[in-house]
């Protein structure tokens, strides 16, 4: 079977499929492309019957520093837009998070924003040690919408999730790990993706039903959260998405200087 995406590559080999964000040069930052191609590689891939186990990854140094800024001042101008990147992105969510192929994810950089949520899907989170996770939609004056309201409560409890969400800090993978973000270390990024593939390799050679009806049962969890605040949560953002705070944030991230916020 073959799959042709242009921000996506995916192989198999045995019963283990690779996905990989395929934007280096861009850090593997979300686009209107890739937030479709992801969606579709997973639920593509999920139809071939020999697959017992994904790896997640990304292409290059980084997992993926989450959204393009570009995009999103582009995007603040045009309200179908906006509603049409809402949509897909409950559907990028549900599509990884809701596979029932069980998904490992390598993490050898940074994941930030939205590709920290995707990571926070998959089933399993393999990370190199100095790598860094989180959600810094507050700093750039987004509300934190796009699933980390849904996803960081799940794995880290309530209390710590606010306590990052709404500050936007950077965490270690080696913090995270202790946190309940990343469920195995490794010492360099070079050890990150062999990794995954063995912890996918094991999941492969397991009895596949019942390896997947395990998985259907622990993922209602996630899809009452997700019905219960996904919607809500990207409201909020879209709200955000008009403010004039993200423009000043965006503006004086690019320039080196400090913002000056005005609460609208």
């Amino acid at each position: 079977m073959a799959y042709d995406y242009e921000t996506i590559s995916v192989r198999i080999e045995g019963h283990v499929a690779e996905i990989l964000l395929d934007r280096p040069a861009a850090l593997n930052a979300f686009d209107h492309a890739m937030h479709i191609e992801a969606k579709e590689a997973f639920l593509e891939v999920r139809e071939n019957r020999d697959v017992r186990a994904i790896v997640f990854g990304g292409n290059g140094q980084h997992f993926s520093a989450g959204g393009d800024f570009g995009l999103i001042l582009r995007d603040r101008e045009d309200h179908a837009t906006r509603q049409k990147m809402r949509g897909e992105g409950k559907k990028l969510l549900a599509a990884i998070a809701g596979c029932p192929i069980p998904v490992v994810t390598a993490l050898q950089g940074q994941a930030v924003g939205l590709g920290a949520t995707v990571a926070l899907c998959s089933d399993a989170i393999v990370a190199a040690r100095n790598a860094k996770i989180s959600d810094p939609h507050v700093v750039i004056g987004l509300a934190a919408g796009d699933g980390g309201a849904v996803m960081w409560p799940l794995h880290t409890g309530l209390l710590r999730a606010k306590r990052y969400l709404l500050t936007g800090d950077r965490l270690t993978a080696q913090q995270a790990y202790e946190m309940g973000l990343v469920t195995d270390l490794v010492e360099t990024p070079e050890e990150v993706l062999d990794a995954a593939r063995a912890i996918a390799r094991r999941i492969a050679g397991l009895p596949p039903r019942a390896v997947q009806l395990t998985k259907e049962v622990l993922n209602q969890i996630f899809r009452m959260r997700l019905e219960e605040l996904f919607d809500n949560g990207m409201a909020a953002e879209m709200e955000t998405f008009v403010s004039e705070d993200l423009v000043e944030a965006i503006s004086a991230f690019r320039e080196k200087r400090e913002p000056v916020y005005k609460g609208l």
